[in-house]
């Protein structure tokens, strides 16, 4: 996301995301404010709330009005977390330890993931099983890159062009952009090709 510490707090973790899919600056709302502690006093994992913000930007890019594609308030995510949180939940219930929840959940996204992959034609891609969230993420974002350069070069300059448009003019550190401009990258490539979200 941003160059926040490795030591960040999960507060500043979700503010951090939520501005690089917003795609512009933000403070959050006392509202907003609430609804993460709300999350972290419940102990949701950082990586079920970060999906359920990106459904949400993805949706609110698509489908909101003409020049309202984005998020305005964290809050509105509350529904697509909770959501994440129910199949997170789903997985993990009767286990009894949290490890191993986590890994069927990040297993599952694998497989799902490298189903797709096949599906258009990147068979020769080798994806090994992730050990967690984080590298299931890396490997999301590198069939995303090889599905780019499989475009025509003016359809991968047009939507490069497209997603750099749509991040806005961030003041935010160099990896926050990077992060925005591969999310609208990513959930463009994905809105064109009509592929799934691999998680």
């Amino acid at each position: 996301m941003s160059l926040l510490p490795d030591d960040a707090t999960f507060h500043e973790r979700v503010q951090d995301l939520f501005t690089a899919y917003r795609g512009r600056g933000v403070s959050l709302s006392s509202d907003d404010v609430d609804l993460v502690q709300q999350w972290a006093d419940a102990e949701v994992p950082f990586e079920v709330v970060a999906r359920g913000i990106r459904t949400a930007a993805e949706r609110a890019l698509f489908d909101a009005p003409e020049g309202q594609g984005n998020l305005r308030f964290l809050r509105a995510c509350r529904k697509t977390v909770d959501a994440e949180l129910a199949k997170y939940l789903k997985r993990a219930a009767g286990k009894t330890e949290p490890a191993s929840a986590e890994e069927a959940l990040h297993v599952a996204r694998h497989r799902k993931l490298s189903k797709v992959a096949k599906k258009l034609g990147l068979e020769r891609l080798t994806l090994p099983v992730p050990r967690d969230f984080a590298e299931a993420d890396r490997q999301e974002h590198l069939v995303l890159a090889v599905l780019v350069r499989t475009l025509p070069f003016p359809e991968r300059l047009g939507l490069l062009k497209e997603a750099r448009r749509l991040r806005g003019g961030m003041h935010v550190s160099a990896k926050a952009r990077r992060e925005a401009l591969r999310f609208h990258r990513g959930a463009l490539l994905r809105h064109r090709l009509d592929v799934p979200s691999f998680w």
